[in-house]
């Protein structure tokens, strides 16, 4: 029998595309002088390709070899922190003082510690400052910092809150701090492998590294040869980048960051997320930050994930919704393969390859009469749009002609509905009837959409049409 496209996935990829991909792994653990490295690609929420280079206690590394990922652990705690915010027990737009005793946890802190909004936290615009007190904290034990006063330095707030990015470590170890507190003094990595790990069935992500595992390693700048790095236990700054993980878990927290899963965060909440949350800096933007996710452009795709570092082990993992497709690249070298364009180029590798077959179209289970006498144009003064109608009575506003602002509409129990992007995200739409019952006008955030394009004796348009009407 002949598969047509509804029964076809196509899940696994070309020997082609696969060779590529091999390559690319192959290029860059020559060129970065790297130890080892991992590659890894989702499709469609599965993994569908992986490839170690060099070795690890003598053999190729696999999908389930650890490496330590560095700050991608701060996406893991962004999703923590956004499962409080979705429980009802934090607000983003709290100050982090309200939720942790500064007087017990914070004394002697610096009192803009407190002031900062858990959304500021995440998103690194808090104005806190990037590193901890010294000593270096990623190659130090965390036992020389046991309390969260002793992660703040000097000059602790170098920015006003707000008004920029800045990069900051230590505002991680707050939100690791603020997970542990509205979790009942919990351990963050407990909570995380409660909440997060074991319903995604990463059970290869922990704190600290269980074999088979990497080791860190530094490469001589000039010369062939290599030194061990250190690998600590960072204490309370672990929630700034102290996660182990594999190949194969990282995939399924890939799948995860583009589908969702109801058992941990929301497809919505998790694209809430990646919305940029600071403006751009410089005159080209080629990336951002959302809530604990970091964001690029690479070859004309938005992607979004985050980058890792710590002694020993470079990181990245990129997703791109639009392919559906992710890519991970690890290494234990502190200095050599620049895994996040390695993680970058596998996505590309398979997009370009093997674009993405679009969903069949269907029709809607059944038709509505009311919604279908919405759709078709209509007028915002003299901007002519559309209106369609989309599944679960969503609607969709489009302009024609290359005009006016459009946006996809939610319906909502009160039979009005809520914008979900562009210029109208977050506004409701309206439809506004005469006493008669007939449908008058759309009323969208105070805007007044028409049948026709100010049609005389039209009483919906604020201002009144002249009686005249067109000439």
């Amino acid at each position: 029998m002949t598969a047509s496209f509804a029964d076809a996935e196509f899940h696994d990829l070309l020997p082609a595309t696969r060779r590529a991909l091999a390559h690319r792994i192959a290029v860059a653990q020559a060129e970065g002088r790297s130890p080892s490295l991992m590659g890894a690609v989702v499709r469609e929420g599965e993994l569908v390709w992986s490839g170690g280079r060099g070795a690890v206690d003598g053999r190729v590394p696999g999908s389930d070899t650890q490496y330590r990922i560095g700050s991608i652990t701060k996406t893991f705690i962004a999703v923590l922190v956004l499962r409080l915010r979705d429980e009802g027990l934090l607000d983003l737009a709290d100050p982090l003082r309200k939720h942790l005793d500064l007087n017990l946890d914070l004394t002697g802190a610096p009192p803009e510690a407190g002031d900062a909004t858990v959304a500021q936290l995440l998103s690194h615009t808090a104005g806190l400052a990037a590193e901890a007190r010294g000593p270096w904290w990623e190659r130090t034990e965390g036992a020389l910092r046991p309390a969260l006063t002793d992660v703040f330095g000097e000059g602790p707030q170098p920015h006003p809150a707000g008004r920029r990015h800045h990069y900051s470590n230590p505002g991680f170890a707050l939100l690791g701090a603020l997970v542990e507190r509205l979790r009942g003094g919990t351990p963050w990595h407990e909570v995380l492998r409660r909440e997060v790990l074991e319903p995604l069935g990463m059970d290869r992500t922990t704190p600290l590294p269980e074999a088979p595992h990497a080791d860190g390693w530094a490469v001589h700048p000039w010369a062939d040869v290599l030194q061990p790095e250190p690998a600590v236990d960072t204490g309370l700054m672990g929630p700034a980048g102290q996660l182990w993980s594999t190949a194969g878990d990282l995939g399924r927290f890939a799948a995860f960051l583009l589908h969702g899963d109801e058992r941990v965060l929301s497809a919505e909440t998790l694209a809430k997320m990646r919305e940029p949350a600071s403006g751009p800096e410089g005159e080209h933007w080629d990336g951002g930050y959302g809530l604990g996710v970091q964001l690029i452009r690479s070859q004309g795709r938005l992607l979004f994930g985050h980058t890792g570092s710590m002694p020993g082990f470079v990181a990245a993992l990129w997703v791109n919704a639009a392919d559906a497709v992710a890519g991970i690249a690890l290494a234990n070298v502190t200095a050599g393969p620049p895994t996040g364009a390695v993680a970058a180029d596998l996505v590309r590798i398979v997009a370009d390859r093997e674009p993405r077959f679009p969903r069949p179209w269907q029709p809607l289970p059944a038709a509505d009469a009311e919604l279908l006498a919405l759709t078709g144009p209509w007028y915002w003064g003299a901007t002519p749009l559309a209106l369609r109608l989309r599944a679960d009575r969503g609607l969709e506003l489009r302009g024609l002609a290359g005009q006016g602002r459009a946006s996809r509409f939610r319906a909502e129990a009160d039979g009005t509905w809520t914008g979900l992007d562009g210029y109208y995200a977050g506004e409701v739409l309206r439809v506004v009837r005469t006493e008669a019952g007939e449908v008058s006008h759309l009323d969208i955030g105070t805007f007044v959409f028409t049948r026709q394009p100010y049609e005389p004796g039209d009483a919906a348009v604020p201002g009144g049409v002249h009686p005249e009407g067109w000439r």
